[in-house]
């Protein structure tokens, strides 16, 4: 077995115990969701001038809610595996009486009414929300250090990007504030600050968990996905929200086929982080895989265009009105974005939907042959905070594309998508994406969880100082 590598900076409660544990504490009586709850609320408060992953800590609600679940459970009343685990939620997501800003000044005092269908689902299941958590502004960027309560920052070194656009709710986890977070993914804002944070993050395919109450970035790209430290506790949160009780049959030992796709040929990636990715997968063995054989991705020199175009024209057009009246209270660097968006003409629009429609099909046949790709999560370390642009290799990039770049093709195709930790390099986390056919998240989860029993999570009692 690999000895676990550095954790991240000052760790929180949560990085030492997994759900299932803390469930069994709780149904034996050796800790309360009160206990969990108070862990939550004080390590998100010790870390917030560190990381800033949170933008509102409902320290109220969520003693309320622990209370509730303590006599629920002492009644026989038992949700599930998430009944009184402690969650953060993603500042785009509803949540009834909490304020949710969306990360802009525009929605900066701004309290919903009602639950998002995702949260409703959370909460159905007994999980307890302890706040929201930072976001590029409108979900409008990778980088997550663009919103109106200030970038949050890398847990292994905070002058370093989380990645976003669901940056507090990794860099929440990653810290051990939670066990469990609720993100979202348009083109990699589960996946890239999973990967820059050292944890797990699940896109899945397109329309798999329903969007109601999520601010819309580009609706026909949003999804809302798990994320936590460990595969079984994405399972966990994966299965609450989409109200499923058991795991489908796991595939036979030794049996998957695994597509390798270089990922320099997909987006620049740099040589250590690609080796990096390549090992960690190697390291499921025979056991797992029974081959992985070198693949190639259709249409991958335009898939950054397509998702590009598709994103920005939907994104324009649901901030047109707010454009028109209120320009002066966006980011800089969003409104330029969003501004891009509205010079894209609806003819240019509906070509790239029909290039999208095409790449879906060829990457569907591609996995015909395949029952798993794989390739880096992003192809860069984290870049620090504020940065723009990155080298890899001889190629100076925009920092945007270098976070996009190996994640936006499943966005285009809606497929699932999985990032797991694949180490580190330089003392910062890579991620190892996987993807597989539409509706295959719990083979992408049962895989993870194997990759952990042969490389545990990064070690909590260890750290970066």
């Amino acid at each position: 077995m690999t000895s676990a590598l550095p954790g991240p900076a000052h760790p929180g409660y949560f990085t030492e115990h997994t759900v299932a544990e803390l469930g069994a504490a709780l149904r034996a009586g050796q800790l309360t969701p009160r206990a969990l709850v108070e862990h939550a609320l004080l390590g998100a408060t010790r870390l917030a001038p560190l990381f800033n992953a949170f933008v509102t800590i409902d320290a109220f609600a969520a003693r309320a809610a622990a209370d509730r679940a303590a006599a629920e459970l002492a009644s026989g009343l038992d949700r599930g595996p998430l009944h009184g685990i402690p969650v953060a939620v993603k500042d785009i997501v509803a949540t009834a009486g909490l304020r949710t800003t969306m990360g802009a000044r525009h929605f900066a005092s701004h309290v919903p009414a009602r639950d998002a269908e995702c949260v409703r689902r959370l909460r159905a299941a007994g999980a307890i929300v302890i706040g929201k958590t930072t976001t590029h502004e409108f979900a409008f960027g990778p980088t997550g250090d663009r919103s109106a309560n200030g970038a949050a920052r890398n847990p292994y070194r905070p002058e370093h990007m989380s990645g976003g656009s669901s940056a507090g709710s990794a860099v929440a986890v990653a810290a051990g504030i939670v066990p469990l977070a609720l993100g979202t993914d348009t083109g990699g804002s589960v996946r890239i600050p999973a990967a820059l944070c050292g944890i797990v993050g699940l896109r899945p395919s397109q329309g798999a968990v329903p969007t109601d109450g999520v601010f819309p970035l580009a609706p026909s790209l949003d999804t809302v996905g798990p994320m936590a430290r460990t595969a079984a506790d994405c399972g966990l949160l994966w299965h609450a929200l989409t109200c499923a009780e058991e795991r489908r049959t796991s595939p036979a030992r030794g049996s998957l086929r695994v597509g390798w796709l270089t990922p320099d040929a997909v987006s620049p990636t740099e040589p250590a982080v690609g080796s990096a990715a390549r090992a960690r997968l190697d390291e499921l063995g025979a056991e797992v895989v029974a081959k992985v054989l070198d693949a190639e991705l259709p249409h991958a020199e335009t898939m950054g265009r397509t998702y590009s175009t598709v994103q920005a024209w939907e994104a324009h057009a649901v901030h047109a009105e707010r454009l028109a009246v209120a320009a002066d209270q966006y980011d800089d660097e969003v409104l330029a974005r969003l501004r891009a968006g509205g010079r894209i003409s609806p003819g240019e629009y509906q070509d790239a939907r029909a290039a999208q429609r095409t790449a879906r099909q060829a990457v569907t046949a591609l996995l015909g042959d395949y029952d798993l790709l794989a390739l880096p999560t992003v192809g860069v370390v984290a870049p620090p905070v504020g940065a723009r642009s990155v080298w890899v290799g001889d190629k100076r990039l925009h920092v945007r594309d270098a976070l996009l770049g190996l994640t936006v093709p499943w966005s285009v195709t809606g497929l699932p998508a999985l990032s797991i930790p694949a180490g580190q390099v330089g003392g910062l986390p890579v991620g190892l994406q996987l993807v597989a056919p539409a509706g295959g998240e719990d083979l992408l989860l049962w895989v993870a969880e194997q990759a952990d029993a042969c490389h545990p999570p990064n070690g909590a009692a260890q750290s970066t100082r």
